[in-house]
């Protein structure tokens, strides 16, 4: 990590904006972060080089895609060997309908969240997808009723923004 640039408060200033906003123009960011413009850019691109911004991206309201089911699921594999966990996750980094997939301490060797658009497309995705994956031993759904919170922005240091939350 020691090619990594050391992070100044601009530069946790310009992380945070670009969390809140990633279409938030090269001018408006300069603005903000009381820098001119040629600056800002070479500082975001210093950023984007050094991997600290991973990717550009636009979230989309699942209700409005006909996205409602928004379910949890703990799964088992019957052996936790590499050549198990790696082909578990291979064919999940295949699966739209996952949106996250991790493997997991305690009881379940993975937890995945799936979004689909109704029960009879998550009974799908169990049955022709799930558990016909090798090594797949127990399958454990949750549905989550309601969403107290999302966010896609990761928390940053205290006081690397100014004080506002992230």
């Amino acid at each position: 990590m020691s090619d990594q640039p050391r992070l100044d408060a601009i530069d946790w200033k310009i992380l945070d904006l670009l969390q809140q906003d990633a279409r938030i123009t090269n001018v408006d960011l300069a603005r903000q972060v009381n820098l001119s413009p040629s600056p800002c850019l070479a500082r975001v691109r210093a950023l984007e080089k050094a991997g600290y911004i991973a990717r550009y991206v636009s979230l989309l309201d699942p209700l409005k895609l006909g996205l409602q089911v928004s379910v949890f699921i703990q799964v088992r594999l019957e052996r936790q060997i590499e050549s198990a966990l790696e082909r578990f996750e291979r064919a999940m980094s295949d699966r739209p309908e996952v949106m996250e997939c991790y493997l997991m301490t305690g009881d379940a060797d993975y937890l995945l969240r799936v979004l689909v658009t109704d029960i009879q497309a998550l009974q799908d995705f169990i049955v022709n997808v799930l558990s016909r994956v090798p090594g797949v031993g127990n399958i454990q759904s949750s549905f989550a009723l309601k969403q107290v919170k999302y966010q896609t922005a990761v928390p940053l240091p205290s006081g690397a923004t100014g004080g506002r939350a992230g």
